[in-house]
This record gives structure tokens, C-alpha cells and sequence, in this order.
């Protein structure tokens, strides 16, 4: 099967693992899908190409020769919020939950088939770019909250919110409904397209976590996303 061209609707995307078997068979999908895949042997290399070719989205091996993966996930958010997807082993879940804290958008647990690993990209890419069906703005104004759904922009008192695509789409689905309560469960199956036994809980936790460290004055006291104990979170609409 030959690979497709890529479009304006594809991507570029950096592939970083010291497997170059993992490598080929992971590009090969990608560019079966009709996106550029580069590819990166070490954390070292990666960063190079990050800054040569700014790629769409990075698919990033944690354990790697030289700069290891969890230093490059830093460089990466330190400059912007390309989306980034780990690839851990089963025995790494202490690096797994620390690279989520550090912005990773999403990651897959070795060993890995390479076709979950395309549809993780085509999942978080399709969440990454703006929205283009609507006509006109779609805004949500809580407060001090103003979320712009097309720009997939967020302010707080008028300042600037960086937050990554997981981030974003997961305070538009506790926005989109308040006061409903959501259980990990429903979050997982509804922000990170994933039946829950092929994520932790963990993952919705240290989300919800880092949404709070940059909406909220006091993370320990939380004005928009209360959490129900026993159950999940739900968005509070009558924030300042």
C-alpha cells in the first residue's frame, strides 16, 4: 500500500524512540495516513529537529540514550504547546503520571501496535486544531473565565491561559456541562476517545490538577472544578 501525500488537513509529525524498528513501523503508519513523519534516534537529535522543522505533533519515547524523554517534553512546553504523546513501559507508570504533569497530552503503553499509535495522532490532532464547523464564535464566559472554542483560546481576568490540548478539551467538556458530574470513567471514554481499561485514572486526576494550578488562585480551594468525592468533577459556573 503506498502512502498517501500529505495535505493541508495532515501533519508533520516527530517520531523519537532509540528502537529504530519502532521508528520505521511507527512512521510507516503515519505516512499511510498521509502525514511527513521525521524520526529521531535520541532526545539529543530530537531537539534539533524540533527546532528546524516545528512539527505538528511529537511522538516521544521516556527512556532514551543522552537527553532523556521527559527533558525533552520540558524543552518542548518551556517554548510552546505542540501535542506530545508518550511511549512508556508497563513499568513506568511513576514516569507516565510525572510526563502528564509536565504537559504530555496523552501516551501508549509498550509493547505497542503501531496502527493504536495512528489513531492516538489522529485523536489528539483532530482535538488540537480549531474548531472549523462553526459559522460564527463559540464562546463560554464564566466570571473571570472566557473560553473561545475556534481560537481554542482561554483567558482568566482577561490574561492568557496556556493550556494543552488535553487540558482544553477537558475544561470544554466539564464547561460544556455545569454542574453535571462526570466520573473518570465518562472522562476518559469522552476526552481521550479511550475505553478505560487502556488508561489510568490517573490520567483525568493529574489533568484536572493542572488545569486548577493555571485557572485558579488557590489550586487547594478551587473556584470552577469541584471535585465529588467518590464519583469525579464537575464544573462549577458561578465562579468570580
Amino acid at each position: 500500500m503506498e502512502a498517501r501525500a500529505p495535505s493541508p488537513d495532515k501533519a508533520t509529525i516527530l517520531v523519537v524512540d532509540d528502537e529504530p524498528m519502532v521508528r520505521e513501523v511507527v512512521a510507516r503508519y503515519l505516512e499511510l495516513d498521509g502525514h511527513k513523519a521525521l524520526e529521531a534516534a535520541d532526545g539529543d537529535e530530537a531537539l534539533v529537529l524540533l527546532g528546524r522543522h516545528r512539527p505538528d505533533l511529537v511522538v516521544l519515547d521516556v527512556m532514551l540514550p543522552g537527553t532523556d524523554g521527559l527533558t525533552v517534553l520540558r524543552e518542548i512546553r518551556r517554548h510552546g504547546d505542540v501535542p506530545v504523546i508518550l511511549l512508556t513501559a508497563r513499568s513506568e507508570e511513576v514516569d507516565r503520571i510525572l510526563g502528564l504533569e509536565l504537559g504530555a497530552d496523552d501516551y501508549v503503553v509498550k509493547p505497542f501496535s503501531a496502527r493504536e499509535v495512528a489513531t492516538r495522532v489522529r485523536t489528539v490532532l483532530r482535538r488540537a486544531r480549531p474548531a472549523r464547523e462553526a459559522p460564527g464564535p463559540r464562546t463560554m464566559t464564566f466570571g473571570a473565565l472566557h473560553i473561545d472554542l475556534p481560537s481554542r483560546t482561554v483567558t482568566v481576568d482577561g490574561t492568557p491561559i496556556a493550556l494543552t490540548a488535553k487540558e482544553f478539551d477537558l475544561l470544554v467538556v466539564l464547561a460544556g456541562s455545569p454542574r453535571q458530574v462526570f466520573s473518570r470513567r465518562q472522562l476518559l471514554e469522552t476526552v481521550w476517545d479511550s475505553a478505560p481499561e487502556y488508561q489510568d485514572a490517573a490520567t483525568v486526576t493529574v489533568h484536572v490538577g493542572r488545569l486548577r494550578q493555571k485557572l485558579e488562585v488557590d489550586p487547594s480551594h478551587p473556584r470552577w472544578i469541584d471535585t465529588v468525592w467518590g464519583v469525579g468533577y464537575r464544573f462549577a459556573p458561578d465562579g468570580p
